[in-house]
C-alpha cells in the first residue's frame, strides 16, 4: 500500500510538474515570442530613428544652405542700398547745384530785365525830347517809331 500511494503520490507529483514544465515552457515560448516582438521593434524604432537622424541632418543643412543664400542677399540688398543712398545723395547735390545756378542766371535775367526797363524809360524819355525839341522839321517825325529788340547773351558759369 505504502508503495502504491507512494507511486500515486509519485505519479501526482510527476503530472503536476509536467503540467508546471507545460505551462512554464508555454510562458517561455510566450516570453520568446514577446522578446523577438520587442526587438523587431526595436529595430524597426531604430532603422526610424537613424532614418529621422539623415532627415534631420538634411533638414539642418538645408537650413544652413538658406540662411547662408538669405544672409548673401541682404549683404547684396545692403550694398544695393548703400548705393542707391549714394546715388541719391549725389543726385540731391546736382540738384542742389542746377538750383544755384538756375537762381544765378534768374538774378541775371532779372538785372538785365531791370537794366533793358532802364534803357527804354532813357530812350523814350530821348524819343519825347526829340519829338518835341524837332517841332520845325516834319519830315524827322515821319520816321517810324523805333522798336527795340533784346539780344540774349551767353553766360559761361564756373561752376
Amino acid at each position: 500500500r505504502n508503495l502504491q500511494a507512494a507511486e500515486d503520490w509519485y505519479r501526482a507529483r510527476c503530472a503536476r510538474l509536467h503540467e508546471r514544465a507545460a505551462r512554464s515552457q508555454e510562458a517561455v515560448r510566450a516570453s520568446r515570442r514577446e522578446a523577438g516582438e520587442c526587438r523587431r521593434q526595436l529595430q524597426a524604432r531604430l532603422v526610424e530613428m537613424e532614418s529621422l537622424r539623415g532627415a534631420h541632418q538634411s533638414l539642418e543643412r538645408q537650413l544652413q544652405e538658406l540662411e547662408e543664400r538669405h544672409n548673401a542677399e541682404a549683404a547684396g540688398l545692403q550694398d544695393t542700398i548703400g548705393q542707391l543712398e549714394d546715388d541719391l545723395r549725389n543726385t540731391k547735390n546736382e540738384m542742389a547745384r542746377h538750383l544755384r545756378e538756375y537762381q544765378d542766371l534768374l538774378n541775371v535775367k532779372m538785372a538785365l530785365d531791370i537794366e533793358i526797363a532802364a534803357y527804354r524809360k532813357l530812350l523814350e524819355g530821348e524819343e519825347t525830347l526829340f519829338n518835341l525839341g524837332s517841332g520845325g522839321l516834319p519830315s524827322l517825325s515821319s520816321l517810324p517809331s523805333p522798336t527795340y529788340s533784346f539780344q540774349p547773351r551767353s553766360f559761361s558759369s564756373s561752376t
